[in-house]
This record gives structure tokens, C-alpha cells and sequence, in this order.
């Protein structure tokens, strides 16, 4: 324990609670909504049909659990900057090695896709501009947002998130307009009507194999959910506001996702959603008002800015709190003259570059979205996974804490067991798809040179002690 509360007086002393209640619940609603809900769900509707809305209730269902595991941890010591401070502490400090950089890597892969979807977004209007062109843009910008202070990232995330909620809830309220007028779209000759969720197929068209298979691309729409728990160090009086936003996330989960996508397939039935494209901007060109689909696709572009945001932000936290530990180049531990870590920062934004090189080696955006997604989704349930092992070690370890804890989680240990059954269910189901697959072989390849490169640290670190 000494290690984490000698790293917590030094980050005290300078990374600063700036980031209100305000900020706190619209970075975690942001958290909650992000590309893959936007960009994604046309896929996971092709494949699964009406019972995507089953999907990502399950889903959230499950999440909501996780985050609240990592809430009653992160509120037993507030010295806990973060769930990798937490993980060395309670399952060693391999486990803090692995999540902080498996985390880092997690948010680099996110950020690509979110920077590959914002090329797609911008060939809406721009058919012919090259993808690596605002990409290029997008990674400039938001570095030099994050450069000034995190407030600014506070403010940015707000009103980025404020773009998203009012989005869709004109969608609903456009949508429930459509329904109850039965609107008549003539590009589909079909008629909105809540009917259209069960009259093509039912409401498990493709089976149950197409239900399973749209685990696979829904899991990635949640990714970031954890992030509020990054923001621990630098949240004002984290003891109110970090259980309000994470007890607001089940009925975020069932509003924003689940009423969005009814919406969408009572208006359009599923067989007419392309699987390639985002259906929020499908919808409304499909009822033929595309000035309306230029609207929503400026919402969906600055939603995967936002997650694009959140990604550079949280990586470079997790970098400055793995180089305080030692754990990553001192370099990444210094803080610029406005209390940001600069060098975390500018070393993320260069890695996201390699986004541009994936776009040019695989030019369908929809293909390099799927297997970068897929990617980000394994690695994100590893840290899912590690937050709930932690929290079954937290309850053998600080039993005391957990009886004061104002914050309990509910289920306990037994819901950890089921959520770690549930992460291990969905991993077989990646090996259905050819796509899913290829990355699930691909990513054991990162835990491989993480294995070697703790090795070797483990090594440099005992070198030192011996001199």
C-alpha cells in the first residue's frame, strides 16, 4: 500500500480535482455512448436483426455491474488514481503493469477507429477526399484541445456529449412522430408502424446464431463505459460524484441505445438498414430527407471525435500514472506548466497515426473498423475482467472497507462470477466470424510482448536494487 500512497501524495500535489459534477456525468454518458453505437450498429443489425435491442440490454445489463465493482474499490481509498493503481495493489504488480498499458494500447486501438469512422463520416460529403486527410485533422485538433488544461478536455467532452443527447432525442422524437403519422417512405415502400420489429422475420430473424453474433460488434459500442474511473484524480468530491454517474448507466444504456434502435427499425425495417453504413444516417435518408442526414452525420463525426477525446485524454492519465510507478518512461510522468502530461499526450496522438497507415492498407472503412473494433473489444474485456478480479480480491483482502463501504456492490463476489462466464461466452463467439476471428488470434500477440517486456522490467528493477 505504501507504493500507491506515495504515488498518490506526489499526483496530488500536482494533477488537479478540475473536473466537475457536471463534467463527471457527461464524460461518462459520453463513456456510455460511443462510435460503435453509431457507426456499428448497422452491422450488428444485419446480423441479429430486432434482437440487437436483447443484445445491448444484456450487455449494459452486465457493464453496469463492472462499474460498479470498480466504484466500490476506487471509493475504499482515494488514493486509488485509477483501476491500474487498484489492480497492482490488490492482485500484484503485474497486474498493474499488464491493465495500464493493455488499457493504454485499448484506447490507442479505439482512437484509430474512431479516426477511421471519421473518414467515412466525412465521405458522406466528400466522396472523393482522401480518408487519411481528416484524420490527419481530427488527431491535430483535439491534441492541441488537450494541450491547454483538463478543464478544457472537461469542456470539450461536455459540449461534444451535449451534441450526442440532443441528437438523439430529436431522432426519438422525430422517429415517434414518424410512427404515430404512419409515415409512407417511398425509397422502401414501407410504412413506419411498430409491426416492422416482428412482420420480417420476427424478432429473432436469423436465429439464435444471428443473436449470438451480434455480441460480437455490440460489445465494442460500450467500450469506454470505464472510463469515469479514470477521471478518479482529478474529479471534484469523488465520493457523490463518481456513484451518481455510474448508478445513471442502466438507464442510459436502455434510453440511448435501446430506444434509438427501436425507433430506427419501426421506422425502416431492419432489411433495409445497410450494414456498412450508420443507420441514424441511413434513417433519414432512407425517408428522403437527406439535408436532415447531413445533420445527424455531423452528430455521428463529432461523436467519434468525442470517443477519439476521451481516448487521448485517458491514455495519456494511464501513461503519466504507469511512469509514476515506474512502470513507463519517467518522461511520461512530467506535467507541462498547466498540470498536463504534454509528453503522454503528443506520444498517444503519434500513435494514432497508424491509423492513417491502416486506412491505406485497407481501404474499406467498414473492414478496418471491424477488425480494429474487435481488437479494442477483447482487450477491454480483459480489463473488464481484472477490475472484477481485483474486486473478488478486495473483498478477501479489505473485508473492513467493504462493511463501511456506502457504495456496496450488488451481488458481490457471485456477480463477478457470472460477469467473467458472460466475458468468456463472448469471446467463443468471436470465433464464429472469419472477421472476429482473425483478430482474436492477433491479440495474443500484444499480451505476448507485454509478458516479455515485464520480464525484462522486473529484471532492470532488480539490477537496480542489487547496485
Amino acid at each position: 500500500m505504501n507504493s500507491i500512497n506515495n504515488t498518490g501524495s506526489s499526483q496530488e500535489k500536482k494533477l488537479k480535482r478540475n473536473l466537475s459534477n457536471r463534467h463527471i456525468q457527461l464524460i461518462a454518458i459520453s463513456g456510455a455512448i460511443g462510435t460503435g453505437l453509431f457507426m456499428g450498429s448497422g452491422k450488428t443489425i444485419s446480423l441479429a436483426g430486432p434482437s440487437i435491442i436483447f443484445v445491448y440490454m444484456i450487455i449494459g445489463f452486465i457493464l453496469f455491474f463492472v462499474m460498479r465493482a470498480m466504484g466500490e474499490i476506487l471509493l475504499s481509498n482515494l488514493n486509488y488514481k485509477s483501476f491500474s493503481d487498484f489492480a497492482a495493489d490488490l492482485l500484484g504488480p503485474w497486474a498493474g503493469f499488464f491493465t495500464g498499458w493493455t488499457y493504454w494500447f485499448c484506447w490507442v486501438i479505439t482512437g484509430i477507429a474512431d479516426v477511421v469512422a471519421i473518414a467515412g463520416y466525412a465521405q458522406h460529403w466528400f466522396p472523393t477526399l482522401e480518408a487519411w486527410i481528416p484524420m490527419l485533422i481530427c488527431i491535430f485538433v483535439l491534441l492541441s484541445l488537450n494541450l491547454l488544461t483538463v478543464k478544457m478536455f472537461g469542456e470539450t467532452e461536455f459540449w461534444f456529449s451535449m451534441i450526442k443527447i440532443v441528437a438523439i432525442l430529436a431522432l426519438i422524437v422525430v422517429g415517434i412522430i414518424l410512427l404515430l403519422t404512419s409515415y409512407h417512405s417511398e425509397q422502401t415502400n414501407t410504412s413506419a408502424a411498430l409491426s416492422n420489429l416482428w412482420q420480417y422475420g420476427g424478432l429473432f430473424p436469423n436465429g439464435m446464431m444471428g443473436f449470438f453474433a451480434g455480441f460480437q460488434i455490440a460489445i465494442f459500442a460500450f467500450v469506454g463505459i470505464e472510463l469515469v474511473g479514470t477521471t478518479a484524480a482529478e474529479t471534484q468530491d469523488p465520493t457523490k460524484n463518481l456513484p451518481r454517474a455510474i448508478n445513471s448507466v442502466p438507464l442510459r444504456i436502455i434510453f440511448f441505445y435501446v430506444f434509438a434502435l427501436i425507433i430506427i427499425m419501426t421506422v425502416t425495417p431492419w432489411v433495409f438498414i445497410s450494414a456498412n453504413k450508420s443507420p441514424f444516417v441511413e434513417l433519414f435518408t432512407l425517408i428522403g430527407l437527406p439535408a436532415a442526414a447531413s445533420l445527424i452525420n455531423f452528430v455521428v463525426l463529432t461523436s467519434a471525435a468525442s470517443s477519439a477525446n476521451s481516448g487521448i485524454y485517458s491514455t495519456s492519465r494511464m501513461l503519466f500514472g504507469l511512469a509514476r510507478k515506474n512502470d513507463a518512461p519517467s518522461i511520461f510522468g512530467r506535467l507541462s506548466r498547466r498540470f498536463v502530461p504534454a509528453n503522454g499526450l503528443m506520444f498517444s496522438c503519434l500513435c494514432l497515426l497508424s491509423g492513417v497507415v491502416l486506412i491505406y492498407l485497407v481501404p474499406d472503412v467498414m473492414t478496418a473498423f471491424t477488425i480494429v473494433t474487435t481488437i479494442s473489444a477483447i482487450l477491454f474485456m480483459f480489463i473488464w475482467s481484472i477490475i472484477l478480479l481485483s474486486y473478488i480480491q478486495y473483498r478477501k483482502k479489505r473485508q473492513q472497507l467493504h462493511q463501511q463501504s456506502l457504495f456496496k456492490m450488488p451481488g458481490g463476489i457471485m456477480m463477478c462470477f457470472i460477469c467473467l462466464a458472460f466475458f468468456a461466452f463472448v469471446i467463443v463467439l468471436l470465433t464464429f466470424e472469419n472477421d472476429t476471428r482473425q483478430a482474436l488470434l492477433a491479440t495474443p500477440i500484444w499480451f505476448l510482448i507485454l509478458a516479455i517486456s515485464y520480464g525484462i522490467h522486473r529484471a532492470i528493477g532488480k539490477t537496480k536494487q542489487t547496485n
